[in-house]
């Protein structure tokens, strides 16, 4: 009996400990925010860095979930599909709120969620690529399908999206772009819910009341859209290959690596914000220029300079996403920055800018200016060794004292000597015979 009480005592003990555990669980769980993004207007490398920052702070937070609202006609494809891999990827739950629209790059960032709420009104959709080629519908179509499938959604609906010829029954004919207006979403699976506003949503997912957090667009985010525009991108990378080739021209001054390296700063800058490049780029385009400046500051044949601009165009290759899209913008930019580099070669020395630039005086032998004494108008005159020389010494022509080297024999002291031969400051002599 007294044993059995005690294990009751025990057990009446255990169950009030392991209350309190979880009672403390649910509290920290009740505690943990929504981080809530939006992603309006074009979609580009401005958003992806958002959207980068929102996750990671999602992370860094333990967030309950993450929550997206869409507001997009579309944008560029590598930035929706850059988007689409962090969230897909994201070990926190994903709600994407359509507000209005998601057509185009917008859907498939949208099917990219967990779970997908709409607004009444809203659509998702009209993902047709631009230009429409047999290549870039077949690659998109493939990407729509493979993430509807991830997040448990029909492939077909999703195909029908990007390829009109395909259709889907009910919704659109063979020949028309698929797009879902907010019932038909719902219908066909690819929306939970129709909701009015954000509230509506949480309440659904049973997370009303929480702290919900916001991340809109700064000065960062913003930055990093700018460069990373395909023109702005070209130009950079023109500007760093231009460094490159000059500092090889100039043997290492310093003036084009600096430019070069603020060029590469804001090039690997803006694509780290968005999570585009990470350290392997980095390391690589570092790696190349310090094997280049290797190859300038000591003798060798070329192969660290070889290996240097392989690096560096592995690193630009990798950050720009390493398909045949980043091929063509290397080949322009590596084109422009050899044309431009040499009209400089070509028209730079005879500019008035470069006559600015540089000193124009130089002390030339016409102009009266010697590096070192003339010694050639002591050829063919004789003078006295005082000390002899052994084969060098010192002779005296006309009381100037001359450092002066025998042709290999000893003279001895006070010996009359003849200049035979001057070669700079070297002068040599030999005896005379009388």
């Amino acid at each position: 009996m007294r044993h059995s009480f005690v294990y009751r005592i025990i057990l009446v003990l255990l169950v009030a400990i392991f209350s309190l555990f979880g009672a403390d669980k649910t509290v920290a769980a009740e505690s943990r925010p929504i981080i809530s993004v939006s992603i309006k207007g074009e979609i580009n490398s401005g958003q992806a860095a958002l959207v980068h920052k929102a996750v990671a702070a999602a992370q860094n937070q333990q967030a309950q979930a993450i929550l997206m609202e869409i507001d997009t006609f579309g944008g560029l494809v590598d930035s929706a599909v850059s988007i689409r891999d962090m969230i897909a990827s994201s070990p926190i739950p994903t709600i994407c709120y359509i507000k209005n629209r998601a057509w185009s790059a917008g859907a498939l960032i949208a099917l990219s969620h967990k779970h997908i709420a709409i607004a009444p009104g809203g659509s998702i959709g009209a993902a047709e690529p631009i230009p429409t080629t047999e290549k870039t519908v077949a690659a998109l179509k493939a990407e729509f399908a493979a993430t509807a499938n991830k997040t448990g959604r029909n492939p077909r609906v999703a195909e029908a999206m990007v390829d009109k010829s395909l259709g889907f029954p009910g919704y659109a004919e063979p020949g028309q772009i698929l797009a879902l207006t907010d019932y038909q979403a719902k219908q066909v699976g690819f929306a939970d819910i129709v909701a009015d506003d954000r509230e509506a949503v949480l309440s659904h997912f049973g997370l009303a009341g929480n702290e919900v957090i916001e991340y809109t667009m700064g000065w960062q985010e913003k930055a990093a859209g700018w460069l990373s525009d395909p023109t702005v991108k070209s130009f950079l990378m023109s500007v760093i290959f231009l460094a490159v080739l000059t500092e090889i021209k100039t043997a290492g001054l310093g003036v084009a690596a600096l430019i070069g390296l603020i060029a590469a700063a804001l090039f690997f800058g803006s694509q780290w914000i968005t999570g585009i490049a990470g350290w392997l780029e980095i390391l690589l385009f570092l790696g190349g220029i310090l094997l280049i400046l290797f190859e300038l500051y000591t003798p060798g044949v070329g192969l660290f300079g070889i290996g240097g601009i392989i690096a560096i165009f592995a690193s630009l290759f990798l950050t720009l996403g390493a398909n045949t899209a980043a091929v063509n913008l290397l080949a322009i930019s590596l084109l422009a920055s050899v044309v431009i580099f040499l009209l400089l070669v070509k028209y730079l020395p005879s500019s008035k800018l470069w006559s600015k630039l540089i000193l124009k005086d130089a002390e030339t032998k016409s102009a009266g200016f010697s590096s070192s004494l003339d010694y050639s108008q002591y050829l063919d005159k004789t003078g006295i060794t005082p000390t002899g020389l052994r084969p060098a010494g010192i002779m005296i022509i006309d009381g100037v004292q001359l450092d002066v080297v025998s042709e290999g024999q000893f003279v001895e002291p006070n010996k009359l000597v003849k200049v035979v031969n001057v070669t700079g400051n070297r002068i040599v002599v030999r005896p005379v015979s009388s």
